[in-house]
């Protein structure tokens, strides 16, 4: 059987003869770049589309490929049902209970029955369970419920999480996942938005292109605060007010609270967030297929949570270096309703936009469905790939043809539509069309068998039962604490002077802002979080500091600038204690020059340190030393791919870009090879072509000579039996020419064995150059293993000249104080 296990080609299947009904021993390997092109897979019900599309996951999975894979019908999670021993036993959990009622069996009978139908179906496509555990290492398989604890839990309603740079400096981009987001919210709580006539979507618009524009993520609560209390005053060039007046926002900001409100839609805030890079790989940089299971939510729910999770694979799609091999597989099944030709839900853009622009990051788009007309053709032109099964009417052949059409004048490939008519009626149960632009012309294959256990839908119970260790061993990981400035305890007025000589950070507050002198530089946090029903704001005297650090090494090709803000309390003598500051999350445009508009602040009293001049002076100078000292920059350094990793970027996201990288250089050596090959190939083939034309020449000759001497004996022998009693001069003639017959006879028939044996020889040098081939290949793949390989660090220390203090003040941390004593940070 020809090999299929083949760097960056996927398993198929076997192509399939639609006259005989047979398939042949040719193999179906699918070029993974291929897919950066895209591809849509249509089947009616039965067809064998899911198990074509479970193939193709589990081929993308051995190849060290990951996914986010958006599952509305629940049988997905199927993936994870993958039995390396083949034992009854295993499968006997997943059996439907329903099917085995109707074979006449137990549970126990049914599911050996199906274990041992797995094994043999297996072995018939040349796979077995070893095949299977190799699946199981390759990639972490997790099944993510949003809106149930019944998989592993995703937050996708704590944070409304800012778009990356790339995203927010990009005015167009940036609108369309604001439109996006904010029309799947504005549906999630029944309200029909025009982006371009309703209030309500033009006010939220407005306040998250503010927020996001600042690089904050705020959560749903902030967004229902913001909604009562704007960050703006204006809606185009009119007043907030007129177009929008605080009692109608407020009935929006109650719809929205509603949510929060609604019973058990707690489990809309729990769990991972919503974060693609971590949906793709795990903590170490191991690939994965995240199952995003949505079968169990209302439509409404459902494309909020596809809408949401589009947009952020666009955003993250973006924010990736280019490249011309595979980096993740974005796979979708049953898209109807989400892809409509007429319609424009707030799934539709961010789909077209990965159609048109993900190829250019290795960003593959597989869209799967039974109901083919109703899918924008247009858009999905832009797919190189399709994969054509069974379908129901011949209007739904009809809408296939438009849209292979589109594709192939898109890649300016011929189409010859009534031979693919043709083509489209005799498909079979299992048998595709698989049309791709990359290649010469369509092929009909059978799909191979998948690893994974076909049992249908999953339930809940099913899904929890397959999440169970998973969410066992993330709750059983400890989480550490941040540390919070904020939390201190909350300050009371008093009527104590501001300048009190004798006063520290914990020391009484004064209701008013202490007097300092002039020269003394002060700045006040921003009020970032809306006020809890009741709290007062207070201020706390820290002291803080901004500073840039510069690496540079030429050799290595760094040039970085690290910027920072420090934290620390207020000392009262001495030095500032740096080492034990808290790095935090602000910059110098972020501060203010006054207080919050707040009457009720109230004001701790700093430490007397804090009201001379010269000690900033001093707490700069000591900022420098303890910069100059602790700074470092450490590089992550791969060997073998000769790479360091970027500044300020982690372990697992260097090692995840080396898999790139070493995937990019393996499919680049790949070619090479192959093309190196491909010549040797050819030339020894037309070699042994040549040389069984020869046999069959020198076969020809032979039968020739035999047949010439055997009739030249015959007269002979019939002459002497006709009655010639003597040996005559002709006879001795004959007789001798009949002798150098035989003699001709034996020397073709050894030309005949010797053009035989140079075929034999031809054919061992091409076997041998194939093994050869194979050898080469497979050397690739174990040339290196980024997720395993051994790094190395390289530090970086800064010049002290290269190490700039911006600024060294006294910075008041506002404070929300609760009468119960809770203080809640106000600035972040």
């Amino acid at each position: 059987m020809q090999d299929f296990e083949k760097l960056g080609v996927f398993y198929l299947g076997r192509k399939f003869d639609q006259q005989s009904g047979e398939t042949s021993p040719e193999l179906v390997l699918y070029d993974s770049k291929d897919l950066t092109t895209h591809a849509v897979c249509v089947g009616m019900t039965g067809s064998g589309k899911t198990g074509l599309c479970l193939a193709l996951l589990e081929e993308a999975a051995i190849d060290g490929v990951p996914a986010i894979v958006i599952d509305p019908k629940g049988d997905l999670g199927n993936l994870l049902l993958t039995f390396p021993d083949l034992r009854g036993s295993d499968f006997q959990p997943w059996v439907n209970a329903d099917d085995a009622h109707k074979a006449g069996v137990s549970a126990d009978e049914f599911a050996a029955g199906q274990a041992e139908l797995w094994k043999n179906g297996l072995g018939q496509w040349g796979q077995d369970g070893e095949r299977i555990r190799r699946l199981r290492q390759a990639a972490d398989f997790s099944i993510y419920t949003p809106g149930s604890l019944s998989g592993l839990p995703l937050s996708v309603l704590s944070s409304f999480a800012a778009p990356p740079p790339a995203v927010r400096d990009d005015a167009e981009t940036l609108g369309d996942r604001i439109a996006g987001t904010v029309a799947s919210l504005l549906g999630l709580v029944g309200v029909d938005a025009d982006p371009i006539k309703s209030r309500e979507h033009i006010l939220l618009s407005a306040i998250l292109e503010k927020v996001w524009k600042e690089g904050r993520d705020i959560g749903l609560g902030d967004l229902v605060q913001l909604v009562q209390t704007p960050p703006i005053e204006r809606l185009g060039v009119m007043e907030l007010e007129t177009v929008f007046p605080s009692k109608q926002r407020f009935e929006l900001a109650m719809l929205l609270n509603n949510l929060l409100a609604s019973p058990g839609f707690e489990t809309w805030l729990q769990g991972d967030p919503l974060d693609v890079g971590s949906l793709l790989h795990t903590a170490s940089g191991k690939p994965r297929m995240s199952i995003i299971s949505i079968a169990h939510l209302s439509d409404a729910e459902r494309m909020f949570v596809v809408s949401l999770l589009l947009n952020q694979i666009v955003s993250w799609t973006r924010s990736q270096p280019g490249t011309t091999s595979l980096r993740a597989i974005i796979y979708m099944d049953e898209i109807f309703g989400y892809f409509p030709p007429v319609a424009n839900p707030p799934s539709k853009q961010p789909l077209l936009t990965l159609l048109k622009q993900a190829r250019a990051y290795g960003v593959g788009v597989v869209l799967a469905t039974q109901n083919p007309v109703d899918l924008d053709y247009k858009g999905l032109s832009n797919a190189g790939t399709w994969f054509i099964g069974r379908l129901q009417t011949e209007r739904d052949k009809a809408r296939v043809l438009e849209g292979l059409e589109g594709a192939a004048a898109s890649a300016a490939a011929k189409f010859d539509r009534a031979a693919m008519e043709q083509t489209l009626a005799g498909l079979g149960q299992r048998v595709f069309l698989l049309n791709n632009v990359h290649e010469d012309g369509p092929v009909v294959f059978q799909t191979r068998w998948v690893m994974s256990y076909l049992r249908g839908p999953l339930t809940r119970d099913q899904i929890k039962a397959l999440t169970a260790a998973e969410r066992a061993a993330r709750d059983d990981t400890p989480v550490e604490p941040e540390l919070d400035l904020s939390q201190l305890a909350p300050v009371k007025a008093t009527a104590s002077p501001a300048s009190n000589a004798s006063s520290s950070p914990s020391s009484p507050s004064s209701s008013s802002r202490p007097v300092l002198p002039p020269d003394v530089p002060e700045r006040f946090l921003p009020v970032r979080r809306p006020p809890p029903e009741g709290a007062v704001l207070s201020y706390q005297p820290l002291l803080f500091g901004a500073a840039t650090i510069h690496f540079s090494d030429t050799r290595l090709g760094v040039e970085h600038a690290e910027p920072g803000c420090w934290l620390a309390e207020l000392p009262e003598s001495g030095d500032a204690n740096w080492p034990e500051a808290e790095a935090v999350d602000l910059d110098l445009d972020s501060l203010e020059n006054e207080p919050h508009n707040n009457q009720d602040a109230a004001f701790a009293s700093p430490a007397s340190s804090a009201s001379k001049a010269k000690s900033y002076t001093t707490w700069r100078r000591e900022l420098v030393d303890h910069l100059y000292r602790s700074g470092k920059l450490e590089l992550f350094h791969c060997n073998p791919l000769k790479q360091y990793s970027h500044p300020g970027e982690t372990e697992r996201d260097f090692r995840i870009r080396l898999q790139q990288a070493a995937r990019e250089a393996r499919d680049a050596e790949a070619d090479k090879l192959r093309a190196a090959y491909g010549k040797k190939y050819a030339t020894l083939k037309e070699r042994i072509r040549k040389a069984e034309q020869a046999v069959e020449r020198e076969q020809a000759q032979s039968s020739s000579a035999w047949m010439s001497t055997a009739v030249s004996a015959g007269s002979t022998l019939l002459g002497a039996l006709l009655g010639r009693k003597t040996l005559s001069a002709t006879n001795l003639g004959k007789a001798a020419t009949t002798a150098r017959g035989v003699g001709r006879s034996r020397k073709q028939a050894g030309d005949v064995a010797r053009a035989k044996e140079n075929v034999e020889s031809l054919q061992q040098q091409l076997r041998d150059m194939e093994a050869k081939f194979e050898q080469q290949l497979d050397a690739l793949q174990d040339k290196i293993d980024p997720t395993t390989i051994e790094l190395s660090t390289k530090t970086l220390k800064p010049k002290k000249s290269n190490i700039v203090a911006q600024l060294v003040a006294l910075a008041w941390a506002p404070t929300w104080s609760a009468e119960s004593g809770d203080a809640v940070a106000a600035w972040k």
